[in-house]
């Protein structure tokens, strides 16, 4: 049996990272484990990195999001003499299967995503200090970070030698970031993706792919001062309060129930389908900031948050024949509408805007989720706010139209307030009720003016918030077919209608990320010329030249 993998874990348990931190500046030293693969099969030797790597690594981003708001800027580096990283262990990609490698991407860019958003909307800037080659998804996580020193020696470069080496593309941005974000020329970047060296020194500063070169002797007191200097720019030290403890997150797994203290998860291997149920907060709201921060990692936005986002890693890389979401909730509207308006009353607090950007991030990864995802809206339930981005997120909405027989609860009932109107935006850069109603931006305008109003399902209907309303006779039968309908069709073409459909708009960084790059990169990686019998990732270290199939495609 395949062991479980598992997203939880701790500074203590790091195998592959060193965290330290100095006053307002934190250091994440890369010393992988060459002994510590996931899986064994493969050594990861020079920096080089496979899943278990990136796991330590989220988890540090995160920890120091919450735990740390002393630190105004995170150093990223090599505790390795002369290496940075080799990056991702080509062996480890070799052996693993197909959707394993492309969600092990889909996890990388997630992570270097959350990187820089850190910098972006927490003031926490990130810098990254080279020391030796820094190659392929090193570099791509050089890339993800707003300023990169290196070493001005005869050893030192960066490169992405993905394409000559390996027929692959960089997995984890590189390219995008190459030209959308550094701004590098289109004929350098060509040069620089198509050459297995690298580049060193003052070209890479020419070409902007570094932003300042430094003698090897002097590169760490040069990084040093300049992530004072960064560190000085952040808002973060200014906290009114210290940070609170991300204590392990209790989950269970029995037969085929997951179980979270505010979720539980049943999966239907006959129907592919796993029924998310979950619960709204016991209490409203907390009156004071205070009592917010007392509650630490129990104050329900961000316990649903942890619970929601390891859920979304568990099912995506341990449970990938479970090809559809199923979304319900449970609970009263008043109280998490109440946690909402708590959310928006102090925005400006660095622990509250934390959990609002944590909340954004785990929704982005439904998002990206190449998985079908329907909301099933019933009396009892509570979408609310955050939680009815659920219902946004979801390729379906069914609500159901009026009570449910002779059942005590009245009928269902959604309400939107201040979050659903910009502070959770997806990865194109809008509100997912803007992207809904991209052909009539004032609808968006007039919903607005119903925040915090209970609409039943006749008028959510109306509005354009759900998409099917069947009443209590029709429901079970109409939500039945819908999943069974699902199971029957092709997993592969499901993939590519819904990545197709949900991001429509502008495009943006991430957007490119993960809709270019992981529809082209989920395409090579299943071609002769990288994977074949004498494809080059095949032939890797074999000492053997790659055939190539010369026609374009």
């Amino acid at each position: 049996m395949t062991p479980i993998i598992d997203f939880r874990t701790e500074p203590s348990r790091y195998r592959h990272w060193k965290l330290s931190i100095s006053g307002a500046v934190a250091t994440l030293a890369m010393d992988v484990d060459e002994t510590g693969g996931l899986v064994p099969g493969y050594e990861l030797k020079l920096n080089s990195y496979d899943l278990g790597v990136d796991i330590e690594l989220n988890d540090a981003i995160q920890r120091l999001r919450f735990e740390h708001p002393e630190v105004g800027c995170v150093m990223i580096t090599s505790a390795r003499d002369r290496v940075f990283s080799a990056g991702a262990n080509i062996r480890m990609l070799a052996q693993s299967s197909h959707p394993f490698k492309v969600n092990f991407c889909k996890f990388t860019n997630e992570t270097r995503i959350a990187i820089e958003d850190a910098t972006l909307n927490s003031r926490q800037f990130y810098m990254t200090a080279i020391g030796g080659p820094c190659a392929g998804g090193g570099y791509e996580l050089a890339l993800a970070t707003d300023y990169i020193i290196m070493a001005d020696d005869g050893s030192t470069s960066v490169s992405l030698p993905e394409l000559p080496l390996l027929a692959v593309l960089p997995g984890t941005g590189g390219l995008t970031r190459l030209v959308d974000k550094r701004h590098v020329r289109r004929d350098h970047a060509d040069f620089f993706c198509t050459t297995e060296e690298g580049i060193k020194g003052a070209r890479a500063v020419d070409w902007r792919l570094v932003d300042e070169v430094a003698p090897r002797s002097a590169l760490q007191e040069i990084a040093a001062r300049k992530a004072v200097e960064f560190a000085a720019r952040s808002d973060r030290g200014a906290a009114a309060h210290g940070g609170i403890a991300l204590r392990p997150l209790a989950r269970t797994i029995e037969g085929n129930r997951i179980s979270y203290p505010h979720m539980t998860i049943e999966l239907d291997r006959a129907r592919s389908a796993a029924a998310f149920r979950i619960e709204g907060p016991a209490e409203s709201a907390p009156a004071q900031i205070d009592q917010a921060i007392a509650l630490g990692c129990d104050f329900w936005p961000l316990a649903f948050a942890r619970e929601l986002e390891d859920s979304i890693l568990h099912l995506r890389f341990n449970e990938d024949t479970i090809h559809t979401w199923i979304f319900r909730t449970e609970g009263d509207l008043a109280r998490v509408k109440s946690h909402d308006d708590f959310l928006s009353a102090h925005a400006g607090d660095w622990l509250i805007r934390e959990i609002v950007l944590y909340l954004k991030r785990t929704l982005k990864r439904l998002d990206v989720s190449s998985r079908s995802m329907f909301a099933f809206i019933e009396p009892g339930s509570c979408f609310c706010g955050f939680l009815m981005e659920l219902a946004l997120a979801a390729d379906r909405t069914y609500m159901m139209r009026g009570k449910r027989g002779d059942d005590e609860l009245g009928p269902a009932r959604v309400a939107l307030s201040k979050m659903n109107f910009g502070a959770l935006q997806m990865g194109n850069g809008l509100a997912r009720l803007q992207t809904r109603f991209l052909a009539a931006p004032e609808q968006v305008e007039a919903l607005q003016g119903r925040i915090g109003e209970e609409l039943d399902g006749e008028r959510a209907d109306a509005l354009g918030l759900v998409g099917f309303t069947p009443d209590d006779i029709d429901w079970d039968d109409e939500t039945r077919l819908a999943i069974e309908e699902r199971a029957a069709f092709s997993s592969d073409a499901l993939s590519g209608l819904e990545a197709s459909l949900r991001f429509a708009g502008p495009e943006t960084i991430e957007s490119k990320i993960f809709a270019r790059l992981s529809a082209w990169q989920n395409w090579i990686f299943q071609r002769p010329n990288a994977i074949g019998e004498k494809g080059a990732l095949k032939l890797y270290g074999t000492g053997r030249r790659p055939e190539f199939d010369p026609r374009r495609v």
